[in-house]
């Protein structure tokens, strides 16, 4: 005969098997780090510890590290890690954010469930320059992660910091990524109890171009349409009259940033990111300490086009093992007669069919350059909640 299951019995099956506790970025080590970023096939370059490093150190002072782990919730604060979940806080939006390149840029026209400026918000880390977000966690224990973070928040937070949260702001999860699902459910089961109110809204897209496998350009450019392709075409023809095209990966990345940062500035102007300002100081530090601490293995690359010798414009890409991630861009406006923002993505398809890449992802914003290529819109969502001020 089986024995009759005890209150304690009870007890210990509805026990958290998880439990999330602060551990400040610096004491997490990087193999730790990547190999659980690794572990979830939904995280990007912009969840690896060298971009996450990276950002720390040059934006830093614009927010409050609130670095979570998941833990056995049985064992000590310091066990190794099942999960991690890089969070920041500051308030929703600081009187610099402009300045700083600080804010939190959406999809134009797009309108966003409001949060007052002055509410203590949770983001995920580095969400001003991330175009991707997620926990780094195995697929199969998303869920009793996504609890253990709930939970975490249902306490208010960081216990170091005088202020409970006001708004949980998770921003740059895609559509379909399990943790934002898992997300949403260990929120919405505690929204009633604890005065929350949880929403789920598309924030942004990024245009992303399938690439067919084992084909070749002309065989891509087949797939646009007739106008698209006879644009390209064209202008990849008048470059390549007036000299050799080559795009280049640079050999010296960090030796030859400022000319990559001239030929932003130089199309950017005012709305770039390196102006003669504190904030333009801080991007430049980013991009720095980006291929300082990614390395020669890392997945970003600096590339140059030149026509005839000389250099019209650069990248900074992602490359991983199936996307080409074209993250920024500057070309000369004098050589606008060699259309170098065309000729330069002509050159990065031809890459990544040569090497068997299966997307360009244009990354967040809905450019109209990017659907001539043939992107497709990819959804990301942001995930909101708001504690009913008082409770």
């Amino acid at each position: 005969m089986l024995p009759t299951p005890t209150a304690d019995d009870a007890a210990r099956a509805s026990a958290p098997a998880l439990r999330a506790v602060r551990r400040p970025f610096a004491e997490i080590g990087r193999a730790v780090w990547d190999a659980l970023a690794a572990a979830n096939p939904w995280a990007t370059p912009f969840s690896s510890w060298a971009f996450q490093r990276a950002w720390w150190d040059a934006y830093g002072a614009n927010a409050h590290e609130e670095t979570l782990v998941v833990v056995p919730a049985d064992g000590p604060d310091d066990a190794p890690p099942v999960a991690i979940v890089p969070l920041m806080h500051r308030h929703e939006v600081e009187p610099r954010d402009l300045e700083l390149r600080t804010a939190l840029r959406h999809r134009a026209g797009a309108e966003l469930i409001p949060v007052p400026g002055d509410a203590k918000a949770i983001f995920f880390g580095a969400s001003y320059h991330a175009d991707y977000a997620t926990i780094l966690a195995a697929p199969e224990r998303m869920r009793e992660v996504a609890d253990a973070v709930a939970a975490y928040l249902a306490d208010g937070g960081d216990p170091d910091h005088p202020q409970r949260w006001d708004a949980v702001d998770l921003r740059r999860l895609r559509t379909g990524d399990p943790a934002l699902e898992a997300l949403a459910d260990a929120f919405g089961r505690r929204e009633m109890a604890h005065g929350w109110v949880l929403s789920v809204e598309p924030e942004e897209v990024c245009p992303v171009a399938a690439l067919p496998t084992g084909a070749g350009l002309d065989d891509y450019l087949g797939t646009l349409g007739k106008k698209e392709r006879h644009e390209i075409r064209r202008k990849v023809r008048r470059a390549e009259a007036a000299g050799e095209v080559l795009l280049a990966a640079s050999a010296d990345p960090l030796a030859d940033l400022p000319e990559f940062i001239d030929l932003h500035q130089r199309r950017w102007g005012a709305d770039g990111l390196f102006p003669d300002t504190e904030g333009g100081a801080q991007s430049r530090r980013f991009f720095e300490r980006l291929f300082e601490v990614s390395g020669e293995d890392g997945p970003v690359r600096l590339a140059f086009l030149t026509v005839g010798g000389r250099r019209v414009a650069a990248c900074v890409s992602f490359d991983t093992g199936d996307a080409c991630m074209y993250y920024n861009a500057g070309v000369d406006p004098d050589a606008r007669e060699l259309s170098p923002g065309v000729v330069m993505v002509e050159r990065l398809v031809q890459r990544a069919l040569d090497r068997g890449v299966g997307r360009l992802d244009f990354l967040r914003g809905d450019e109209p350059y990017k659907y001539e290529w043939g992107a497709v819109d990819q959804p990301i969502q942001r995930l909101l909640v708001r504690r009913v001020r008082g409770r």
